[in-house]
């Protein structure tokens, strides 16, 4: 029979275990909420800046740029955001496993990673991948200057022809209960989007000239795109664990019940089993 000490211990260590699950929860969805006001935030700027990409693309008087060259080489560089921390369901598994599938895609380059987030770095670092750079216990403070930091070897290495494309990996927040695993091409610049903006008239007036704007404009294009990708995987990583705590909490929970329920039977067999022997041994002195 087991012992009720042993069955109380597990319940007590459960009840411990909830607590931690909870209270990651709150604070993933404290974390969540300040990540979304961020992602709120810079949506209207990643848009505006598309805006003023599109309407210089579409107007046909794009000068020629390092950024819009297609490069003779089959070196491709991938980054890939993950997380610094696990405990968030699926998030860095998907993103490991969407890397590979990336990478049999194109498995006739010389491939090199940029990777952002301890899961990542820890995971490819033992395997045969060669790292062109990476940055761990960076993804608590996120802000643009890590997005440049990050931008700047990257974009040194493509006008230096090292690299033939560039290519990020990372979540796109949908919501709590859904990330939307992303692919999108840096370098080069090779797609706009001339049918997003056909609804509106944009009437912008241009002090320099197309080639100074480009100029300008590209390379802050990239650092956008690394911020804005930065916010969405670290709004994502905090939706997803705040998914995946409340499951282990209530996982918890129910074990709990199930085990306080198994305490109770095996008191009440060992009640069942002294009152039997009681009775038995009355009994036997009659």
């Amino acid at each position: 029979m087991p012992n009720l000490i042993d069955i109380r211990r597990r319940i007590k260590s459960v009840q411990n275990t909830q607590q931690i699950t909870r209270a990651m929860k709150f604070v993933s969805a404290a974390k969540l909420k300040r990540a979304q006001d961020r992602i709120f935030g810079a949506r209207p700027y990643v848009k505006s800046l598309f805006k003023l990409i599109n309407h210089i693309a579409s107007s046909g008087n794009i000068p020629s740029h390092p950024f819009l060259e297609e490069i003779d080489s089959n070196r491709y560089l991938v980054v890939l955001i993950t997380g610094d921390k696990g405990l968030c369901g699926a998030f860095n598994a998907n993103l490991i496993k969407a890397a590979y599938s990336f990478f049999e895609k194109n498995e006739d380059g010389e491939l090199l990673l940029d990777l952002i987030g301890k899961k990542g770095y820890e995971h490819f670092k033992k395997r045969n991948f060669e790292v062109f750079n990476y940055f761990v216990d960076r993804l608590m403070h996120v802000d643009m200057a890590l997005a440049e930091e990050i931008a700047k070897p990257l974009i040194d290495a493509f006008l230096e022809k090292r690299i033939g494309k560039i290519f990020i990996i990372y979540n796109e927040f949908k919501s709590v209960l859904q990330q939307k695993i992303t692919i999108e091409q840096l370098l080069p610049i090779t797609s706009f989007n001339f049918d997003e903006e056909k609804e509106e008239s944009l009437n912008f007036i241009f002090d320099q000239d197309p080639a100074q704007i480009i100029e300008d404009l590209f390379p802050s294009h990239v650092k956008i795109q690394i911020y804005h990708a930065l916010l969405e995987s670290v709004a994502s990583e905090h939706g997803a664990r705040m998914a995946a705590m409340d499951a282990a909490t209530k996982n918890a929970e129910e074990m709990i019940r199930q085990l306080t329920l198994f305490r109770n039977r095996v008191r009440q067999a060992s009640i069942t089993k002294e009152i039997i022997e009681i009775v038995s041994g009355a009994n036997a002195l009659e």
